[in-house]
């Protein structure tokens, strides 16, 4: 067993297992008492395999998923694989495509728990600072012609339901680094735009937002492989980077998660400040037909 905390790096991967152990046992009714009981050990055992302060053991895994009743085959693979590779901080990419599904790691899970959120947008605006109406219009060319009212309002209330985040307590910190093409793509009507453009605006007063704009005279930069975010989590957890292709979502964890913060000082130190941004902002607005 660890003798300090510090001895084991908390990985997004741990994070995540002991999040699942925890909502399994909770589920099963049984109490941590009763855990350690089972396992002949103290109850602040489990609590700190479930905090992710000491790693799980594929035993101790093992061992509690028969506690809980877990016995569906692709499930227990799934807790194990996790228990397996809790020190890993490379690519969450297709290693889990056959143990996990879709839900696996998300944006939410991060979002609820980093105290930073960096994010470079080179396409749209934040999924975080879209109105209902821009959201909306992203959501239906996203669907494409499988788009139904139902799946629509359904992935229109999960990007509203996110954006709870930037109004909780502990306020957490959101800088937003946008391109200038961002703010003048039609999207929708203008009457459309104009109210993201106005809603930006409105979140720039907040003191825990800061909104930057990457101007169209900026030629060649640091963002030219696309729209990342970087989620800053609280100490000892790991910074995480998170970049979405047509392959596929990629979560990296630290040191691989270290180029992409490089690259997003770079575009700060080329990009408008807020000042500059704003009333960039409000050009553009006052230009819409």
């Amino acid at each position: 067993m660890l003798g300090r905390r510090e001895s084991f790096v908390q990985t997004l991967r741990a994070q995540w297992l002991g999040q699942q152990m925890r909502q399994l046992r909770e589920q099963r009714g049984i109490t941590l008492k009763q855990a350690g009981e089972f396992l002949e050990r103290d109850f602040s055992s489990i609590a700190r395999w479930e905090r992710a302060e000491w790693p799980f053991r594929r035993g101790v895994v093992v061992s509690l998923l028969d506690l809980y009743g877990e016995h569906d085959g692709r499930e227990r693979s799934r807790f194990i694989q996790l228990a397996e590779d809790a020190w890993r901080t490379d690519r969450w990419d297709d290693d889990y495509d056959e143990l996990v599904d879709a839900s696996f790691i998300d944006f939410p899970w991060l979002e609820t728990r980093a105290e930073h959120i960096c994010s470079w947008d080179a396409f749209l605006m934040p999924g975080l600072m879209q109105t209902t109406a821009y959201a909306e219009a992203v959501i239906r060319n996203a669907e494409g012609e499988q788009a139904t009212d139902f799946s629509v309002s359904k992935w229109l209330q999960l990007r509203i339901d996110r954006q709870r985040v930037l109004t909780r307590e502990p306020a957490v910190r959101v800088t937003a680094i946008i391109d200038e093409g961002v703010l003048r793509r039609p999207v929708g009507s203008p009457d459309v735009m104009r109210g993201q453009l106005q809603h930006l605006a409105e979140l720039m007063r907040q003191r825990n937002i800061d909104i930057r704009v990457l101007p169209s005279r900026v030629g060649l930069h640091a963002g030219l492989d696309g729209s990342f975010v970087l989620f800053r989590m609280p100490k000892p957890y790991p910074e995480v980077a998170y970049a979405e292709t047509l392959g596929g979502r990629r979560f990296m964890e630290s040191p691989k998660s270290k180029r992409y913060a490089l690259a997003y000082h770079r575009l700060q130190g080329v990009a408008l400040d807020q000042r500059e941004a704003a009333e960039l902002i409000a050009t553009i607005t006052e230009e819409l037909p």
